[in-house]
């Protein structure tokens, strides 16, 4: 919390333990993968990129990374942290991190989703307390830190869902209830009027039986989730890099929350735990088929981790080399 970005840390810690101590357990320190989902990719990718940590990663495997979101600035992170104090009752001060640890883990969830609530807007999917710029861990911009080659000679694999972003809004009235022009308002807000306008207008072109709310969630989706990732996989080949790109299509069948294949809905498939979710719409009369198509997604993540490489997958150059999941 704060922006003394303590998570990346506690991240960079364990990669520097791995790091020394794997070749014990017949690990191999010159073949290490560092991945993950949504803010698990979103540190991936920093430890990748990170000067402290860059070293020791061989391979990156980023799922559904929200690289839209820029890195949190230093003086708004202070005052999250601050109203989070406020809120558990903890004085402002160098005592504050002994009193939080004082706490219970319930007590610290409950305050975290009451400054969520209280600090949500509109459109914006950015939690209250994630990586700050500057700060260890990520001393500068990912754009900087591509530009600089930090990701340089490191094997790819990133993708994304294709409807990710209705996970965030799907449920969400004041999304669902907008028109055209409250829409635009919550995009201007966002990138600017002219942006907003030109951004808008594509994906109702893209998608002219949409609603606003629809229109606007595509937007977020490509915003939050798939430009940047195209952006880093398009650097990375661009230098030579092998880069494997996906992007995950299922759907359900029974859909009648219109989520598609929205933000995490891959998980199931990848770790094999459809018994797990038994209530879940995004897995609605998931049976063979669906399982068939999990053990193909978990076969082509598990090539990647062990190799580098994955089965019948040409390495990404064109759009037409996205491999298509669902």
């Amino acid at each position: 919390m704060g922006a003394a970005n303590l998570g990346p840390q506690d991240q960079a810690a364990v990669l520097r333990w791995v790091q020394n101590n794997i070749a014990s357990f017949g690990g191999d320190p010159r073949a290490v993968t560092v991945g993950g989902q949504s803010a698990g990719a979103y540190s991936a990718l920093s430890l990748a990129l990170d000067p402290e940590t860059s070293g020791s990663i061989t391979r990156v495997l980023l799922q559904s990374g929200p690289f839209g979101l820029n890195p949190q600035d230093p003086h708004q992170a202070a005052e999250n942290a601050d109203a989070y104090l406020r809120l558990l009752d903890i004085p402002v001060g160098a005592d504050a991190a002994k009193a939080l640890r004082a706490l219970p883990a319930e007590q610290l969830l409950d305050a975290y989703g009451r400054l969520s609530v209280q600090l949500a807007a509109p459109g914006n999917a950015a939690p209250p307390m994630y990586p700050v710029l500057g700060a260890p861990g990520m001393p500068r911009t990912r754009q900087q830190a591509l530009s600089d080659g930090a990701l340089e000679g490191k094997t790819l694999l990133i993708g994304t869902t294709r409807d990710e972003a209705t996970a965030f809004f799907a449920f969400d009235p004041r999304i669902q209830n907008l028109t055209t022009e409250t829409a635009l308002d919550v995009l201007t807000a966002q990138v600017g009027r002219h942006t907003a306008l030109d951004v808008y207008q594509q994906h109702a072109a893209r998608l002219p039986q949409a609603t606003p709310a629809q229109i606007f969630i595509s937007v977020q989706t490509d915003g939050l989730f798939r430009d940047g990732s195209l952006e880093i996989a398009d650097h990375h080949a661009a230098g030579g890099n092998t880069t494997y790109v996906y992007q995950f299509d299922y759907a359900p069948a029974e859909d009648p929350y219109a989520l598609g294949a929205t933000h995490c809905a891959e998980l199931p498939f990848l770790f094999n735990t459809f018994d797990a979710y038994p209530g879940s719409p995004v897995l609605a009369g998931a049976g063979d088929a669906q399982r068939t198509l999990g053990l193909e997604f978990a076969t082509a993540v598990a090539e990647f981790v062990t190799t580098g490489t994955t089965s019948n997958w040409l390495p990404y150059a064109t759009a037409a080399r996205i491999r298509h999941f669902g």
